[in-house]
């Protein structure tokens, strides 16, 4: 049995967790096969959008494999590299958090774009109680809900619900377990409807521009939309407009 699933319908690409038996937690080979499906899922001109889960109504992934003897060689190099290979996607990723979402798997949430919450879902970042340091959620957490909220979960390593990672700003949803899937595949819908094209240089820019003045954030902007705007593309989204017809996006 594979222990990752990849499966592409329409524009979309399922990216599946499946270590049931173990919590999806994240051994070094499943960081191997997740990184190998996201660089496919990247290439891939067809893809436009990517939802990734865990099997089960147990766990999205409760964190790194702490019985995977090749996960604590030089866990500070695995874990940057996996950060850096999670936060490079330029298309849209949407994490269904059906579980416990915690350490490397809050990580992998956290890299993702929108986040939809089953009712069972908890996250946080036990990390600290076994005396280790995640990586991401201390580098970005405060980016994502107010700081002292950050610092609380960073500090205690105690988890906290769906409701109140929603109440926080920290999941778009919270819906009932059966809700999960078809939830995420909506919001997915939606953003296929809209051009790729844009709809990538709006997450760049949305990522790079936190750590930007506001002319610096124009002048990528001016980068990056110039060959948007002059696309073939954007021609015919006006036109579509116009016609009052739905566009046929054809990234280019």
């Amino acid at each position: 049995m594979s222990i990752l699933l990849y499966e592409k319908k329409s524009r979309i690409a399922y990216v599946t967790l499946n270590r049931p038996e173990s919590l999806n937690t994240m051994s070094r080979e499943l960081s191997r096969q997740l990184s190998k499906a996201l660089v496919d899922f990247e290439s891939d001109a067809d893809m436009w959008v990517g939802i990734i889960t865990g099997t089960g109504d147990r766990a999205f992934c409760a964190g790194a494999d702490l019985k995977d003897t090749e996960g604590l060689e030089a866990p500070d190099e695995w874990e940057a590299e996996y950060v850096r290979q999670l936060t490079s996607v330029k298309k849209p990723l949407i994490a269904a958090v059906n579980g416990y979402c915690l350490g490397g798997g809050f990580t992998l949430a956290l890299a993702c774009d929108i986040r939809i919450a089953s009712e069972k879902a908890s996250f946080g970042t036990p990390d600290q109680k076994l005396n280790t340091v995640d990586c991401y959620a201390s580098l970005a957490l405060s980016n994502f809900v107010p700081p002292a909220i950050a610092m609380e979960i960073l500090f205690t390593g105690e988890r906290i619900s769906a409701q109140e990672a929603y109440r926080v700003g920290l999941v778009n949803k919270v819906v009932r377990p059966a809700e999960l899937m078809p939830t995420a595949e909506q919001i997915a819908g939606k953003i296929c409807e809209n051009g790729p094209m844009a709809v990538r240089v709006c997450k760049e820019l949305a990522k790079r521009g936190r750590t930007m003045t506001l002319d610096e954030g124009l002048c990528l902007f001016k980068a990056l939309a110039h060959t948007v705007l002059a696309s073939e593309d954007t021609k015919e989204g006006i036109a579509a407009f116009l016609e009052k017809r739905p566009p046929v996006w054809k990234c280019k």
